[in-house]
């Protein structure tokens, strides 16, 4: 009954409008900024490690890290995975696509979020309900607010949590053999440690884990791409053909592929969704725009670099199939074959739920076999390997929705006392706990059910909101491009906003190097 009805709601959400306005947004954003992502994307990794630190604020690379750690999660190995069996490889393009664009809209979304974010009760923060309430000023704006405040705490709290703890339950048991209720007291167990320590323990635990997993996984698809490297030219073709329906197997799912390209690519990269700008805004820098740059490039690090890596996975090892979406005579998926380039998989498994099979099959195949003639000593290191990147991939994910859920407490709180406070959150803890418990034992398709209504009712209030506060974005850009053009190399641009501009920015109202000198002095 429930699956029933999420998947009803599902319908409603994530409809073409949605699908489709996620694309036109970015872009629109795009032309508007002159395409940002691209002029500035020395600049994005230059910014990325610098940065300052105080008690109440992170550093540039602990909040793109926190950021990561919600981004990269169970949408870059299962949701690649899913976007090819519904999608076809062309799902692959369309992802990309949405990466592209999206991080025009990352840009918007984050710079907001350091624009309007406050110092609540000894912290740095921000994120849509604040840039919504004081951007929008009124009545209009504080019940705007309110509303993305109480939709954000349910989708992270509650909706999303089952979907990385099921696939690491899944990818644990199919590797290891644990039982799924080992496996959520486990998390249940190391969630705690950590969500209590509040959020220096996990942008700490963020940092130490997100960059180390990401590199790891980047270079097992590195060397699976090396050792199968005369076969990249046709993979590549089959992706761009199979996008715009030129490859005849798939020509008939076009729709579906552009729809769940961008559907899993926002699950996966988070752009436009609402959930960057919280982390964004607990960075200490002395311009807005900087951390909207370092944001953008947190986008092109999820879907462009760990997202392609699942899916050249997937393809170069031939152990995928596609759905046209329509049923067999026994109800199940009628499948459309692979391209006869690639070899199916041996023993016919199918992945109709979404599973991490299709990736761990293909560390495998890549590793073994008379076409490619390696060591076998590597049979069977893609259960392992998978099963590994997942755990610490969709953990941290839940870490950084944590956080977010935290955030939003303090909003909705913030004219309260601290006990108040302090209550919520707990009460938040635990929920999120136990979302994780009950998403680790349920079926993949109940999780998948609930975590897409999650994301796509945050994307659209903060898609909507977006395109009304954009402005003060767009020209801190502007001030921030000007500056440094004024100041050269070594001096950093410091935002003045003008009051009459943005009446609500308060934070920006007094000098920077005055505000982190009163911040270290905290210490």
């Amino acid at each position: 009954m429930l699956e029933n009805f999420v998947a009803w709601l599902n319908e409603l959400v994530w409809s073409k409008p949605l699908v489709y306005g996620l694309l036109l947004t970015g872009v629109i954003f795009s032309f508007m900024m002159r395409f940002v992502q691209i002029r500035h994307f020395k600049e994005m990794i230059r910014l990325m490690f610098q940065g300052e630190k105080s008690p109440t604020g992170i550093s540039s690379f602990q909040a793109i890290a926190l950021s990561l750690a919600g981004r990269v999660g169970t949408g870059n190995i299962v949701g690649v995975s899913t976007a090819i069996f519904i999608g076809g490889p062309g799902a692959v393009f369309w992802m990309w696509a949405s990466a592209f664009l999206g991080a025009s809209s990352a840009f918007i979304e984050s710079t907001l979020g350091q624009i309007y974010k406050r110092e609540e009760k000894g912290e740095y923060r921000g994120g849509p309900a604040f840039y919504i309430e004081y951007g929008m000023k009124g009545k209009i704006g504080k019940i705007y607010g309110l509303i993305f405040a109480i939709v954000t705490v349910i989708s992270v709290g509650l909706l999303l949590p089952g979907v990385q703890s099921n696939a690491i339950a899944s990818s644990m048991k199919n590797a290891f053999g644990f039982d799924a209720w080992i496996i959520a007291i486990a998390l249940a167990v190391l969630l705690a440690l950590i969500i209590f320590g509040g959020i220096k323990w996990i942008a700490n635990a963020a940092t130490a884990i997100v960059p180390f997993m990401a590199i790891a996984y980047i270079l097992m698809a590195v060397i699976i791409i090396i050792i199968n490297i005369e076969h990249v030219p046709a993979l590549f073709a089959l992706i761009f053909k199979s996008a715009f329906g030129m490859e005849a197997a798939f020509g008939g799912i076009v729709g579906a592929m552009i729809e769940i390209g961008v559907k899993r690519g926002l699950y996966s990269n988070e752009a436009g969704q609402g959930t960057g700008p919280h982390a964004a805004s607990a960075a200490e820098v002395s311009h807005p725009a900087k951390q909207g740059l370092v944001q953008s490039f947190s986008v092109y690090v999820d879907t462009l670099f760990v997202c392609t890596a699942t899916a050249l996975i997937i393809l170069l090892s031939g152990t995928y199939n596609v759905t046209d979406g329509k049923t067999n005579s026994d109800g199940g998926p009628r499948l459309i074959e692979n391209n006869e380039i690639f070899v199916p998989m041996a023993n016919g498994d199918k992945d109709y739920s979404g599973t991490a099979m299709y990736a761990q099959a293909g560390i495998d195949k890549a590793f073994q076999g008379s076409s490619y003639h390696f060591d076998p000593a590597f049979s069977g290191i893609g259960s392992y390997f998978i099963a590994i990147a997942l755990f610490f991939f969709a953990f941290t994910t839940i870490l950084a929705y944590y956080y977010i859920a935290e955030t939003n407490i303090t909003y909705l709180t913030k004219n309260k006392n601290y006990s108040n406070t302090f209550f919520w959150i707990n009460v938040t803890r635990i929920i999120l706990i136990a979302a994780t418990i009950f998403g680790a034992v349920k079926t993949a398709e109940a999780a998948w059910g609930m975590g897409d209504l999650g994301v796509g009712l945050m994307a659209w209030l903060n898609i909507i909101a977006i395109w009304i506060l954009h402005r003060p974005a767009i020209n801190a850009l502007k001030d921030y491009e000007r500056q440094k053009k004024k100041l050269g190399s070594g001096k950093q641009a410091i935002y003045k906003p003008d009051k009459n501009e943005v009446p609500n920015a308060v934070f920006w109202h007094y000098d920077y190097p005055e505000r982190l000198e009163k911040e270290r002095q905290k210490e």
